[in-house]
């Protein structure tokens, strides 16, 4: 079974959202508020502890009902079955997304090319976390007989930034390794850590699906060369470890059978954070932890299916980020978690997003007539009030804004925790609110100004508000809490890819940029003499 192919904008549903804008548009979201006094009840969504607030929209309740309607013309669940049946909704690759079936924790079979997949995924984390523990606990010696303490991760695109954001929110629940990452090509990066490193207590985990990345194993090979050096070849076998499907290439660089974890065609890149390519999460966190963290996301594969639409968070939050790309003409969406431990959330967002919905050609192969994925950006606060938040006030643009919350602080200091919160909640309410000319002239004339003084201020400190937001408030940072949050975002990448009528889980778009660096790599390699000029201006 193929995914539906409807251009959004030939059903009857696309035609209803543009009247209804023409009719709302000018409405601010105070005025919804005004209207409905249970508005905040009517616009949030309560799912176990997790609490979405998208009160601060510009909705009302016919827009609900038209999102409703959209999803159903572009048959929105028959493409939710394929993708959780394992069909192979990826086209152009012909392969099927099943990340979600790595966190599946039933008995029930998952037939995939013939072979039940649940029962090799659950042999494959066996895997895994029996190497991770015998390392955690000491178990497992270096060449020279030391304990391992440190490990780094050698990976780029997801291989890196799923396993860095994920072990960095949940530094609170680390053990005693240290755990590094190496991603960027750039020489600089991996020899300045290698200086620090001690070869006798570090293992390597390469992480690389077709063992061919170029990043990666140039990185590789830089660091096997470093730890030979150090060592000597046999030690090799004791100290790599590889994720990847190239057995032969594994094999080649030294790496022992024993510690090479497959990765499945049908987990992509973005989306393998729990898969095999997630070894540095489970090394940094325990079997336990990690076993929680997809839990969590499964709870929400759960609710994502069986929650009708206006209780089921990814899809309102989908249809919310398509009514502002579509119809406002947002070109961006900031993400704001209000904790330091997912700083690195906007940068995994970003690549999940845009490289899955980063698309202008449709499921019939035609140029898209509407645009697609928004710019994903965004930084923790309250840093990004400092940085970029007088843009989202009175800039020119149109940002909505996800936020973040945890009501409760890991480390039970509860004084910093309610400036943390109070700052969230704040913004928030400001976006919204703005300060109109008669607050701004009031205020002012508390003071001691003229009022020629007040008269020349007051237009750079009105602010119109009406910015929407969502926020999105969990307990407190957990593995369950941190795998409920990036599967709404899985979940809602997919709800979007099929409105849009693109394929999310390619990527050919990486392509080309690779293949005209190895060109000119060839070039430069049988040439040493052509300079930086030659090639910037060929």
């Amino acid at each position: 079974m193929t995914l539906p192919k409807i251009n959004p904008l030939k059903t009857k549903s696309w035609g209803e959202l543009i009247n209804h804008f023409n009719k709302i548009q000018s409405q601010p979201i105070s005025h919804f508020f005004a209207n409905d006094s249970n508005r905040f009840e009517n616009f949030s969504i309560k799912f176990d502890d997790i609490l979405l607030d998208y009160s601060k929209n510009r909705i009302n309740n016919e827009t609900l009902e038209i999102f409703e309607k959209l999803t159903e013309e572009i048959k929105l669940e028959d493409a939710v079955k394929s993708y959780f049946n394992g069909e192979k909704i990826n086209e152009t690759e012909k392969r099927a997304v099943l990340h979600t079936a790595i966190r599946n924790q039933n008995n029930e079979k998952l037939i995939h090319d013939g072979i039940n997949i649940i029962e090799k995924i659950k042999i494959e984390r066996q895997r895994v976390f029996k190497f991770s523990n015998e390392i955690i606990n000491g178990n497992y010696l270096g060449f020279s007989g030391k304990k391992i303490s440190t490990i780094v991760n050698v990976g780029i695109g997801g291989s890196d930034l799923g396993p860095k954001m994920i072990t960095e929110s949940l530094r609170f629940y680390r053990n005693h390794l240290n755990i590094k990452f190496i991603s960027n090509v750039d020489g600089d990066h991996v020899l300045d850590l290698l200086e620090v490193l001690d070869p006798e207590t570090t293992v390597f985990v390469i992480v690389s699906k077709s063992f061919t990345t170029q990043e990666t194993l140039t990185n590789g090979e830089t660091i096997k060369k470093w730890f030979i050096e150090k060592t000597n070849k046999q030690a090799v076998s004791k100290h790599f470890v590889a994720v990847s499907n190239n057995l032969k290439k594994t094999k080649d660089f030294g790496i022992s059978s024993d510690k090479i974890f497959p990765i499945n065609d049908w987990v992509g890149g973005r989306f393998s954070l729990w898969s095999s390519a997630g070894i540095t999460i489970t090394l940094a966190i325990g079997p336990d932890n990690f076993q929680e963290l997809l839990n969590g996301a499964l709870e929400i594969d759960n609710h994502f299916k069986t929650a009708e639409f206006k209780n089921n968070i990814p899809k309102i939050l989908a249809m919310i980020g398509i009514w502002y790309t579509n119809f406002w003409n947002a070109e961006t969406e900031a993400i704001v978690p209000y904790t330091e431990y997912l700083r690195s959330l906007p940068a995994y967002l970003q690549q999940s997003v845009m490289e899955s919905n980063g698309k202008s050609v449709n499921r019939k192969g035609e140029k898209t007539n509407y645009q697609t994925s928004p710019i994903i950006w965004g930084a923790s606060g309250t840093n990004s009030q400092h940085a970029f938040f007088q843009h989202i006030h009175q800039g020119t643009k149109l940002i909505p804004v996800d936020f973040i919350g945890f009501k409760n602080p890991l480390f039970k200091n509860i004084e910093h925790h309610k400036k943390l919160l109070a700052n969230l909640i704040g913004q928030v309410n400001a976006l919204m609110k703005g300060k109109n000319k008669y607050e701004v002239e009031k205020e002012l004339a508390s003071t001691q100004m003229t009022k020629d003084e007040i008269n020349f201020l007051t237009p750079y400190k009105v602010f119109e508000g009406n910015k929407p937001s969502n926020t999105i408030i969990f307990d407190k940072i957990t593995p369950k809490n941190i795998g409920r949050l990036i599967a709404i975002y899985e979940h809602k990448i997919f709800v979007q890819g099929i409105v849009w009528n693109i394929f999310s889980y390619d990527q050919w778009g990486v392509e080309l940029g690779k293949e005209l660096a190895n060109t000119i790599l060839k070039k430069k390699n049988q040439n040493n003499s052509l300079s930086l000029e030659s090639y910037l201006f060929s």
